[in-house]
């Protein structure tokens, strides 16, 4: 639990994550930032090592990755890491599903990486395109129908229990998002396809079927506070600081049991002499940490496109010192921050796909 009682043992500098002096600065910390945490003041890089086991950071990228979905229209996305509250995917589909889709086992959160396109679904239909984060809700009926010969990539963050936004907290409720700027789909009566139309149902692992004999897309009219709806990162407000970095917590987007949803997006750098303007290294205690760089780049070093990265619990991690080095003689180069990266950290510790594992280690 949180504790008042701080103390201050050794070298450390007057203020957090400024003015070093050559020190690594590290946070060990329990519950995603938020909870107990003590600064640890290094000499040396923390996450120079080694390497063996399960409990180890992969990295791969989307183009290595070949779900069943890119070349078969009846295929699936590739499940990358789960746990009992959530599964992250890949899907790269090319051609428009021959079939509807009912998720009956959880939330499907859905970034686009790559690609144009459209959700239908019986709310209404969702057009799609990189940068938008895709909500379908537990039990709603779609059919993904992407813009063929156009490259797409998707990351699915499928949640046993519904997504809904964090509380608005002192900021109030349009920032770091103002919820009045989702697209919302408007209903609209489909007749094509037929004579049957079959709904595939997935409970995690599990498949079965239904086969209707009229459109499952036949509402005329809906009302309520449960439906689809997508928001572009464009529209998020990114929260910073001028004189220190905050923590990933002030970029929260939406939020399920065991999962939290960041974006971190182009914005103002910090501006104070002294500040230390990249993530600090850290060992996030209690929460897995998945990142999907999307695009921009990093104080003129260009991010890689595509990547995703998985650091367990109690791993470190963080920028190299290298790269921090550079940031800090290339201060008054730069002022902004012009990185895309979505990061979704879970409270229970993920299982990698040995596939995913095995590619991730080959590239090293």
């Amino acid at each position: 639990m949180e504790s008042f009682v701080q103390f201050r043992k050794g070298t450390t500098p007057d203020h957090v994550h400024r003015d070093l002096d050559g020190l690594k600065d590290e946070e060990l910390g329990r519950y995603g930032f938020v909870g107990r945490q003590a600064q640890l003041y290094r000499e040396n890089d923390p996450t120079q090592y080694t390497a063996e086991g399960l409990i180890s950071m992969t990295d791969v990228l989307v183009e290595d990755l070949e779900p069943t979905d890119l070349n078969d229209a009846d295929g699936a996305p590739l499940m990358l890491y789960y746990n009992a509250d959530v599964r992250f995917l890949l899907s790269r589909r090319s051609q428009p599903m021959p079939f509807f889709a009912r998720n009956v086992g959880g939330d499907e959160l859905w970034f686009v990486h790559r690609g144009h396109g459209e959700f239908q679904t019986e709310f209404g239909t969702i057009p799609y395109e990189p940068g938008d984060w895709v909500l379908l809700p537990k039990a709603v009926t779609y059919r993904h129908i992407p813009v063929t010969g156009e490259e797409q990539a998707f990351l699915i963050i499928e949640a046993v229990e519904e997504f809904r936004t964090p509380p608005p907290g002192a900021l109030g409720r349009h920032f770091p998002f103002d919820s009045s700027v989702a697209f919302v789909p408007e209903p609209e009566v489909h007749t094509d396809g037929g004579p049957e139309w079959r709904i595939r149902l997935t409970r995690r692992e599990e498949c079965g079927w239904l086969t209707y004999k009229h459109h499952p897309f036949d509402v005329r009219g809906w009302k309520g506070d449960y439906f689809p709806f997508k928001y572009n990162i464009r529209d998020y407000n990114p929260i910073g600081s001028e004189s220190v970095h905050l923590p990933p917590t002030a970029q929260m987007f939406l939020q399920a049991e065991g999962v939290v949803v960041l974006n971190f997006l182009p914005r103002p750098a910090e501006a104070r002499e002294g500040v230390e303007r990249l993530p600090w290294f850290h060992r996030n205690a209690d929460y897995d940490e998945v990142a999907l760089f999307h695009s921009g780049d990093l104080f003129g070093v260009q991010m890689p496109p595509g990547l995703l990265s998985h650091a367990p619990q109690g791993i470190h991690h963080g920028p190299p010192e290298k790269a921090r080095a550079r940031a800090r003689r290339k201060f008054a180069e730069y002022d902004r921050v012009n990185w895309s990266v979505m990061s979704i950290d879970t409270r229970k510790p993920l299982t990698v796909n040995p596939a995913v594992r095995a590619i991730s280690e080959a590239q090293r």
